[in-house]
């Protein structure tokens, strides 16, 4: 007996909750795990469980929840009772008195016979609302992940570039000082000195719009995961050059997977709903069948309260039928038609921006990778270059300001390298929103 009532607690456990919440299996956040970045994916589960459009999400779906339960309720018998003083003057009559106090009880009960499966149907629209709900918090989910990946790569990125803008402000201050002599010497003219003045300024411009991105991207992080955005400063993140992909991108998709996206099941949701409507609209213009019931106890009549003698009972059952509504319900059968029409042509159009999106981000990284690669070519010349430059140095070939712009070069390279990098595994966060979270 203990087995079986703790069985049934569960049962009840689980039956008590929504069981129609998004599956995290779907979602596939294992994805973001092959990153190898504690932080992303502490960041990943604060979103999953602070943010608020998450949360409003989960609201709307369980409105189409109760409501969907309250289309099933319209579908079943209804039983009322209410408790009445009746206060009465009639007139004595003989052998036949009645009470001019009474208390009447009466049980009613009514019906709407579907016999043409018309509340089915509604009940049914209502469903298909509700599915389309549940899609849409999926939706929301896939873009919220994407979003917040997408953004700590950005800021691991823009680490990157900082550290790499501030060696090069280094050099370039260097350069002018060294410029500075060279001009108080007469060894080089005005311009060369304010091209070097030019090019400081213009590096501490470049650094301070990096620490800007940084900072927005930081705060836009904390309002993703749910956080106060005064709270920047005890965010960590991982280290961009170990921030990869260890995965395998595939080079094509199955078609499966574009049309499990959560918009195409919207509106193929959405489409069944108006073709469930249209039908309800034809069924309108059929009569209701309606059944009534009453039993009535009371105390005007002789006998003890709940006999048979004291009470009244009535069954009434007939069709009802509409008048001078006609034109009503073929303008309302005409809207759902056309409603229809609508939903189907942006069903279709779905599905080809589905496919376009699937088939645009792997274009996407296919040249984007083709672009990283050149990218890694041109900065490995350009270390051997530096290299080079290094022994120049030593020899003392060449001097100490063509050394720092030579070193500028790579550090110029390096950042196109970053870039490159960061917009590849940016592409990967957009291809698995395209294609639903079944990357």
């Amino acid at each position: 007996m203990k087995i079986k009532n703790l069985l049934l607690v569960l049962v009840l456990l689980v039956t008590s909750q929504s069981c129609f919440a998004v599956d995290f299996q779907e979602l596939n956040i294992g994805f973001f795990s092959s990153f190898n970045d504690e932080y992303l994916n502490c960041y990943i589960q604060d979103a999953l469980n602070n943010n608020h459009d998450l949360k409003k999400a989960k609201h709307v779906v369980e409105q189409y929840r109760q409501q969907t339960k309250y289309s099933l309720g319209r579908e079943l018998p209804s039983l009322s009772v209410s408790a009445n003083y009746l206060g009465i003057k009639v007139p004595e009559l003989d052998n036949f008195q009645l009470k001019d106090n009474a208390f009447i009880l009466p049980f009613m009960a009514s019906y709407e016979a579907d016999l043409l499966l018309k509340n089915r149907d509604k009940t049914k629209s209502v469903k298909k609302s509700y599915e389309a709900a549940q899609f849409n918090e999926k939706a929301i989910y896939l873009a919220l992940l994407s979003d917040v990946a997408t953004v700590y790569t950005n800021i691991l990125q823009y680490d990157d570039l900082i550290e790499k803008q501030t060696a090069l402000l280094k050099n370039q201050q260097e350069i002018l000082n060294r410029n500075s002599k060279k001009f108080e010497r007469g060894v080089i003219n005005s311009t060369e000195l304010n091209n070097a003045k030019k090019n400081v300024e213009a590096s501490k411009s470049s650094l301070e719009k990096l620490k800007k991105e940084r900072e927005t991207a930081m705060m836009q992080l904390a309002v993703l995961t749910g956080n106060s955005s005064a709270n920047t400063k005890d965010m960590k993140v991982g280290d961009f050059d170990k921030f990869e992909y260890a995965g395998k991108i595939p080079e094509a998709i199955s078609s499966d997977v574009i049309f499990s996206r959560p918009d195409v099941k919207i509106a193929e949701a959405n489409l069944e709903k108006a073709k469930i409507d249209v039908r309800v609209a034809k069924k309108e213009f059929f009569p209701r069948f309606n059944i009534v019931g009453i039993w009535a106890f009371n105390t005007i009549a002789p006998g003890s309260f709940f006999s048979w003698e004291s009470s009244l009972a009535a069954i009434l059952a007939g069709a009802t039928q509409d008048i001078f509504k006609g034109g009503m319900k073929i303008a309302t059968l005409k809207i759902q038609k056309a409603k229809y029409e609508e939903l189907f042509e942006t069903y279709n159009q779905t599905n080809l921006e589905a496919v376009k999106e699937v088939n645009t981000a792997l274009c996407i990284i296919k040249h984007d990778k083709q672009v990283e690669n050149n990218t890694k070519s041109e900065l490995n010349l350009e270390t051997k270059n530096f290299l080079n430059a290094q022994k120049k140095i030593h020899q003392g070939v060449i001097s100490e300001p063509e050394f720092l712009t030579e070193q500028n070069r790579l550090i110029n390279s390096q950042t196109n390298y970053t870039q490159a990098k960061t917009q590849r595994i940016v592409n990967y966060f957009t291809l698995y929103k395209a294609v639903g979270g079944q990357i």
